[in-house]
């Protein structure tokens, strides 16, 4: 970066000022000084369609120079409330006054004065609500915006000197005149002692000259990033993280400092205060500037004495300082990360609460944006037709990765280096990156630059990465002669003279050093040639096109050439060539004449001839291109304002003097004339200059003259072409196109009535909107065609630039089906898809791709259409396949006769059961109608869960399931044809005799987990006699549930009953079981010595019932009489046996109920069908 000083005003009556404050948002600058001097001045840049320079090269003019009246005594602090852009101030006296701004100009608005102490600090806290007013006294008061106390506080035995809040509100930290700072929350509790680390080694009395604490309100440059600085006047300071920082990063300036300030974005610290000068006694007036992490970027020397207080511009461009009775104005140049490359302008920047860094790449010529999100970005460099990003690898690896795009900001190549890059140069061949010690050199290639057989060997063999890169340390003395192995630890190895610039060429590298030392390195080969010796501190170097010259800018800003091939009086090879331009900060040598260059100095650019400048031309851009006798400049200052939404207006073009002399010899005297001029001072731009003003005036001859010594062959063809017009319009009219004037072109064209010339003007550049224009102006032969042709252009315009919507229109209208079928399919406009399906005659090829696009998107039915509608049948089964429809699969395969359905489907049910996906399985057998199949995975499902111990209702509701499979299965046979039922009865045979128990009765066991739960239901609600008549019926269900669950159920419902014999039966079944261990038969042993020792195995006297069939009396519990041996249907609505002759059935299951207890139900209570 480079700071220069640019302004300066006078305050009247030569009154010292005290103190200086800058608003950032709305430019505002106030300052204080002796005997109550108050002034709010505003610096304006003219605006308007005759300033042509922008930016810091703008003319600026004071809008405003309002002297505030109020204060009597010296002003000692001002400070802006940001939010509600009011001004505080305090003089001596401690009176304190509040301004407000109306109708352009300042007014009191509060007035405080304690009449006990002065005021040494005033902040406003970042969001503009609090303000802390600290008293020398130590009585600190905090007060709202609208001037309400908040609370107070007297710190007693101590004099304050300053406060500050921090970005959150939650922290005020005072400084006092010991040198302390004290830590307190936003109540006035005190917290702790700020640890002091840069007083280190420190003798005698300190003062703490500033307290200051970036809010973050545009972001940090980084996270965790330091912010809160504190100063003291012997030139130490130190700036934390936060307040409790224990490692902050201290800095030793080697001043007295007087006050301290961040800019706008907490990436710049200034601290300003004087220092000796070098070989003099007497002191000046010095602005360092310094990183949040310590490293001193510049030092400013300023005029005058004593600099008093300093305060930053809200863009971070600008300085202003209070010295004695002046204020001036210093420009800061910042270092930003850009490049330039294939009339692309890349650039980065970052957004508050961002931790990545936005690249934009710039297109110049089509206007068009490319961004791009980069983590941990350190250096960006550029050259001919890519850029390399920098990057920091996250991983902790220490690794950074270098980064080659294209002009799109799209990767072509990427190398890791184990290097911290510090300094990038990039030539059409080669990338350097140096650390402080290590330069690593990368010989990158890219496709575009092999020939094709060297292209086939890169593709087909990368060996490795031998004499495409090399690192050395800059300590070293490379000879060239023989390949250098790549090895990072060497690069670490520290050296007393550090890299402090780089650039090369494509045939030279020169590294510049701490010391004044330079180095010329040759290219590929990287040897060192030369070593010279420089008087300054090289802080930008940058190389001729034949690599002949150096460009030399110091770290003060002074320019100086180096002649590296011209020898000096002793025979060394190497001369300084003075130039001696101060407050220079970019330089740029032309890419076609090595006698050329650009520089910046100031907000002036130059362009000189070796060392005859031209007239300055104004302007603050960074020159990113000289070619061609032109300069283009970017006013990257500006763009950063926005740096989402660059205008053109922000690329500033320059031609340089012989340019612009040949320009105003060729309108003012003649063609004649200007040839001799060029003849005697010929240059490419020059020559194609006279051809182009021939060629506006018909002079072919001339023209074709000057195209053959720019070498323009193109331009030469052109000529020709023109001779043989038979007119003078035509060749108006094709020079105007020549010069991309195509509407006077086709102006001519139709003055001349040939509006077919003019169609096909607009046809060869692409302009189908003008075509369809032009052919509806008339009619033609062939003009339904070429209209065609357009609406088809206009529909690939949209679809383009993903206007889908659009796009479709003009398809429609170009009748291009296929490219109207992709854009219904990315707009998800499935019935136009299908409507245009439909449209399509059978066997059309595009049939195939809309049952693809159907596929992908789950529509089976469609998709089968188009497959059926082309004739692949066995394409339209897979879609089903795949899409999981297997019925519509096996009906298309039955109606088609193709046998291969079976088997897939085996195939891909038995995959599903090797990956323990059994419910996969029997959805995928209901779907091909494989009723039997799924029935049984189900009933395997519910076995393993009975075994499981699982939820009996779950397992009922799959044996449900189960059942109503084989229902269905009965139903499709008894409905289906003769043939089909005959063939379907041969499987059923087949599968009787395997499962015939599922078959017989599929209800069986969601009959039995049906009964179980009735019992289980009865018991826990105390209805004993219901939940042992309804244990009793799961004695006929012990092939389904665990006959440990039957008879443990049993024995405890007849226990609770006090039916013993039952109970007995039970327990001694129980005990016989070979499911129980010895563990469980053992308790069960004791169990039954508990309860028959108590109560004798006997069966208390039950209630009787009436068979209906033969009239005997029977017992209420049994299920069959014993007389005439009928069995009674058993309720499934309460689990009882069924006498009456009233009865429900059920439409699906086929169970019966009694009528009576089926009225509390809707729903069937073993399968759930809802009551008709």
């Amino acid at each position: 970066m480079l700071v220069y000083l640019s302004k300066k005003i006078a305050i009247p009556n030569d009154a010292k000022l005290r103190c200086i404050g800058w608003h950032m948002g709305k430019g505002w600058i106030a300052c204080g000084g002796e005997n109550g001097l108050l002034k709010v001045l505003k610096l304006e840049a003219q605006e308007g369609k005759d300033v042509k320079a922008k930016g810091l090269a703008a003319p600026s003019n004071l809008s405003m120079n309002q002297s505030l009246e109020g204060h009597n005594g010296d002003i000692h602090v001002v400070a802006w409330n940001e939010e509600h852009s009011k001004l505080t101030s305090s003089d001596q006296n401690g009176l304190i006054i509040v301004w407000f701004l109306y109708k352009g100009m300042w007014y009191e608005e509060m007035i405080n004065n304690r009449n006990k102490s002065i005021v040494r600090s005033i902040q406003w806290n970042k969001e503009g609500q609090k303000i802390c007013i600290a008293y020398d006294d130590g009585a600190v008061i905090v007060g709202s915006v609208d001037g309400s106390r908040l609370w107070g506080k007297d710190i007693k035995g101590i004099q304050l000197t300053h406060v500050e809040w921090s970005p959150d509100g939650k922290v005020l930290i005072f400084g006092n005149s010991k040198g302390e700072i004290h830590i307190y929350d936003s109540h006035g509790t005190y917290n702790s002692k700020m640890t002091i680390q840069c007083l280190t080694n420190a003798t005698g009395a300190v003062k703490i000259v500033g307290v200051t604490w970036y809010k973050g309100k545009l972001g940090y440059i980084e996270p965790n990033c330091p912010c809160l600085a504190i100063a003291y006047d012997i030139g130490r300071a130190q700036i934390m993280r936060h307040e409790l920082d224990t490692n902050p990063v201290k800095i030793d300036s080697g001043m007295l400092v007087t006050c301290i300030a961040w800019n706008n974005t907490g990436s710049l610290l200034a601290m300003g205060g004087s220092q000796k000068a070098s070989g003099a006694d007497k002191d000046v007036s010095v602005v360092q500037f310094y990183t949040p992490h310590g490293e001193h970027l510049h030092t400013l020397r300023v005029p005058g004495k004593p600099l008093s207080s300093l305060s930053w511009e809200g863009g971070g461009l600008r300085i202003a300082l209070a010295i004695s009775s002046f204020i001036y104005f210093a420009n800061i140049r910042h270092d930003y990360l850009w490049g330039y490359f294939s009339n692309t302008v890349v650039y980065t920047f970052q957004k508050p609460d961002h931790v990545e860094h936005f690249v934009i790449f710039w297109n110049l010529v089509s206007n068009e944006k490319f961004p791009k999100m980069v983590k941990n970005l350190v250096l960006i460099a550029s050259c001919k037709d890519f850029c390399v990003l920098i990057t920091r690898v996250g991983d902790g690896s220490g690794q950074y990765s270098l980064l080659l795009c294209n002009a799109l900001g799209t990767p072509i190549d990427c190398k890791y280096i184990e290097l911290e890059p510090c300094f990038v140069s990039m030539s059409h061949t080669h990338v350097i990156v140096t650390s402080q010690t290590g330069i690593f050199v990368w010989h990158y290639r890219t496709m575009s630059r092999l020939a094709a057989p060297e292209l086939m060997s890169h593709l087909m063999s990368r060996k490795s990465t031998e004499g495409q890169e090399r690192l050395i340390h800059v300590d070293d003395h490379p000879t060239g002669n023989s390949e250098i192995p790549v090895d990072f630890k060497k690069a670490h190895v520290k050296t007393g003279d550090p890299i402090c610039c780089v650039c090369n060429s494509e045939k030279a590298m020169v590294v510049g050093r701490a010391s004044g030392t330079v180095q010329y390195y040759s290219l590929p080969k990287l040897a060192l040639e030369q070593v010279f010796s420089l008087k300054c501190r090289p802080h930008k170097i940058a190389l001729n096109s034949n690599s002949t010259m150096l460009s030399v800018i110091d770290i003060n800003g002074v320019l100086n050439l180096f002649n590296v091939e011209k020898k000096n009086k002793d025979g060394s090879v190497g001369c300084i060539e003075l130039l001696d331009r101060k407050d220079v900060w970019d330089l740029k040598w032309a890419e076609d004449n090595p006698d050329l260059f650009a520089m910046m100095e100031k907000t002036r650019m130059y362009i000189f001839r070796k060392l005859d400048p031209e007239e300055p031309v104004v302007v603050s851009g960074h020159i990113c291109y000289f070619n061609d006798m032109e300069v283009k400049s970017v006013l990257l200052d500006e763009i950063m304002k926005d740096p989402e939404n660059p205008s053109e207006e922000l690329i500033a073009h320059m031609e340089i003097k012989s340019l612009r002399d040949t320009r105003s010899l060729l309108q003012t005297v003649g063609i004649t004339d200007a040839h001799q001029f060029i003849e005697d001072n010929p240059h490419p731009r020059l020559w194609r200059l006279l051809a182009e003003f021939s060629l506006e005036h018909l002079d072919l001859e001339m023209a074709e003259k000057a195209f053959v010594r720019c070498s323009d062959y193109q331009g030469i063809q052109f000529v020709k072409r023109l001779k043989v017009l038979d007119s003078s319009a035509k060749q108006s009219a094709e020079v105007a196109a020549y010069f991309k004037r195509f509407e006077d072109a086709e102006r001519i064209y139709l003055e001349m009535d040939r509006r077919d010339l003019a169609v096909d003007l607009r046809v060869k550049l692409g302009d189908w909107f003008k075509v369809v224009q032009l052919l509806k102006t008339g009619g033609g032969a062939g003009d339904d065609t070429i209209l065609i042709q357009a609406w088809n252009a206009i529909g690939d315009y949209y679809a383009d630039r993903q206007k889908w919507q659009h796009a479709v229109t003009y398809y429609t209208q170009g009748k291009n089906q296929e490219r109207l079928a992709e854009c219904y399919y990315i707009l998800e406009d499935y019935d136009g898809l299908e409507k245009l399906a439909s449209s399509l005659p059978e066997n059309h090829p595009l049939l195939h791709s809309l049952a693809k696009m159907f596929v992908t998107v789950g529509m089976c039915e469609q998709a089968v259409h188009c497959y059926v509608k082309v004739g692949k049948m066995k394409d339209a089964i897979n879609c089903c396949v795949e899409l999981n429809q297997w019925d519509q699969a096996v009906d298309l395969a039955k109606k088609h006769n193709i046998k291969e359905i079976d088997s897939l489907l085996a195939k891909y049910a038995t995959y599903l059961l090797e990956k323990d996906k059994i419910l996969s399985a029997v959805e995928l057998y209901h779907k091909a109608n494989h009723f039997i199949e799924a029935a049984k995975l189900l009933i395997k499902v519910a076995r393993a869960a009975s075994e499981q111990s699982l939820n009996p209702m779950k397992i009922k509701k799959i044996y449900v399931l189960s059942a109503l499979l084989v229902d269905k299965f009965r139903s499709v046979l008894k409905d289906g044809h003769e043939a089909e039922k005959q063939a379907d009865h041969s499987k059923e045979d087949m599968l009787l005799s395997t499962e015939s128990s599922i078959l017989d009765n599929p209800w069986r066991g969601a009959e039995a987990y049906h009964f179980f739960l009735m019992a289980q239901r009865y018991l826990y609600t105390g209805k004993i006699e219901s939940a042992l008549t309804t244990t009793l019926v799961l004695r006929e269900y012990e092939g389904v549930l665990p006959l440990v669950d039957i008879y443990s159920l049993l024995a405890l419902c007849s226990c609770a009953a006090g039916t013993y014999s039952l109970c007995s039966k039970a327990l001694i079944k129980l005990e016989s079981s070979k499911e129980l261990g010895e563990e469980q038969r053992l308790l069960y042993d004791q169990l039954s010595l508990q309860i028959f020792t108590r109560h004798p195995p006997k069966d208390k006297v039950s209630g009787h019932i009436i068979c209906p069939s033969c009239g005997a009396e029977i017992s209420d519990w049994s299920f069959a009489c014993t007389t005439c041996n009928m069995k009674f249907p058993i309720c499934v609505a309460t689990g009882q046996p069924q006498l009456s002759s009233q009865l429900w059935i059920c439409l699906v299951c086929k169970h019966r109920a009694n009528t009576v207890d089926m009225k509390s139900f809707k729903n069937c209570p073993l399968c759930h069908t809802p009551k008709p």
